[in-house]
């Protein structure tokens, strides 16, 4: 099951950083949805010396059943929040970084993470998505019943003393 698509864009801030290294960093700045934003290429907000700012829009963002876990563990942390992946473009001849997923999961980031994916950045849940959420995961996420453990064989028991027997009745050199 999934629910409706949550429309949101990105907005990509870019400051600089007083280091020889690196002149300056990208971060994601904000997630946001609503009428207002309107699907389009990546618009340049802000460029002057102090930051530059990137809007990028037309992201989905959709709730999966089997995916519940995932949200439970995003909203039962101190601070949940959204997960944005991100990679560097060239964008009108400079170097822009653009965000190519959002999502709500924390297994799903973490996938990608193990993927090999290095930019993997959060921000804030607002209020109201996370009200949605937290009633997804009520009506979706029922923990795995703990499963009883078995012995491990060194403990002993009759599979050990089986696998003995058959190995005297081998008759080793």
């Amino acid at each position: 099951m999934e629910t409706e698509a949550l429309k949101v864009a990105v907005v990509m801030q870019r400051t600089p950083l007083d280091n020889r290294w690196q002149p300056h960093q990208w971060k994601p700045l904000e997630v946001t949805g609503g009428e207002l934003i309107t699907e389009g290429p990546p618009r340049c907000l802000r460029d002057d010396p102090a930051e530059t700012r990137w809007l990028f829009t037309g992201f989905d963002v959709k709730l999966f059943s089997d995916e519940a876990e995932g949200y439970f563990l995003n909203t039962s942390s101190p601070t949940p929040c959204w997960f944005v992946m991100w990679r560097f473009e060239d964008i009108d001849g400079g170097e822009v970084a653009v965000p190519k997923q959002v999502t709500l999961s924390y297994n799903e980031a973490a996938r990608l993470m193990d993927g090999g994916e290095q930019r993997v950045d959060t921000l804030p849940l607002p209020a109201g998505v996370l009200e949605r959420l937290n009633a997804f995961v009520e009506d979706h996420y029922r923990p795995e019943p703990k499963k009883k453990r078995r012995k491990p064989s060194f403990e002993g028991g009759a599979a050990v003393e089986q696998m003995a027997r058959a190995e005297g009745d081998g008759g080793g050199s």
